[in-house]
């Protein structure tokens, strides 16, 4: 089977996936399938390992490490080898224009600075001293966030819009999530340096896509690739298409 059709086959086997869970979350039909699901895992996999594949999940997702910053950084160390190795030397030796291929770079410099400063950076912590002028950020609805609630783990009065994060056990302010790939809190004080680092992520991944895609074409019209002929699976001569030439580009 072509290479193009198996990943038409994969992304439409995604799309379905997500489409059937955003129905089945809504009913109990997917908990009783999760339910039944681990039952039989827990019935084929040893107590040991589910032990020990417990306190791994555990470590990784509900305790603060590095595994995920170091794992970010490997990632990143790889495609941007790679696209040094298998694209700037190429793109030089066809006289592309400098500053379009150190772009991907530069958004590097920049993208690690905000990754770093939403690693490192306060979130937002309530403590004793900050209590009282957190308190008069953001009004008390008395529905979601009432003025006599009290956080019983940090035994703070909780500010409107805070939440207590378990894994890093503290209260904050303008609480939105913990994300494990910083290995910090996500809030007030820090939501800027975090959408700034997946902005600049993006863009870095969009121009090392954009850059590489022009290569591609450069290639396929240098070399007179599109007038080629080849020969099917049945043993006839086929004009080459744009769909055969994008098969070509993944193999």
């Amino acid at each position: 089977m072509d290479f193009l059709v198996l990943f038409l086959f994969y992304v439409a086997l995604v799309l379905i996936g997500g489409v059937m869970i955003c129905i089945c979350s809504k009913t109990h039909y997917l908990k009783g399938l999760v339910r039944g699901g681990a039952q039989i895992i827990s019935s084929i996999i040893p107590e040991c390992l589910q032990r020990a594949m417990l306190k791994l999940l555990h470590y990784l997702f509900h305790t603060r490490n590095h595994t995920f910053i170091l794992l970010h950084l490997v990632l990143q160390g790889m495609v941007y080898s790679e696209y040094t190795w298998e694209v700037f030397g190429y793109c030089r030796e066809l006289e592309f224009p400098l500053h379009y291929l150190l772009l991907p770079y530069l958004l590097l410099i920049v993208n690690l600075v905000f990754f770093t400063l939403s690693c490192v950076s306060n979130p937002g912590t309530i403590t004793k001293a900050n209590e009282l002028s957190f308190l008069q950020v953001y009004e008390f609805d008395e529905v979601m966030f009432s003025k006599n609630m009290k956080c019983s783990t940090c035994n703070l009065r909780k500010p409107a819009r805070s939440k207590h994060c378990s894994v890093c056990n503290r209260c904050v302010h303008r609480f939105d999530h913990h994300c494990v790939w910083v290995n910090n809190c996500i809030g007030a004080w820090n939501a800027r340096y975090f959408l700034l680092y997946l902005l600049t992520l993006t863009a870095s991944a969009g121009t090392m896509a954009m850059v590489s895609t022009v290569f591609l074409v450069q290639l396929v019209v240098l070399s007179d690739l599109y007038l080629e002929t080849y020969v099917d699976d049945l043993g006839h001569f086929q004009v080459v298409d744009i769909v055969f030439l994008i098969q070509c580009s993944f193999c």
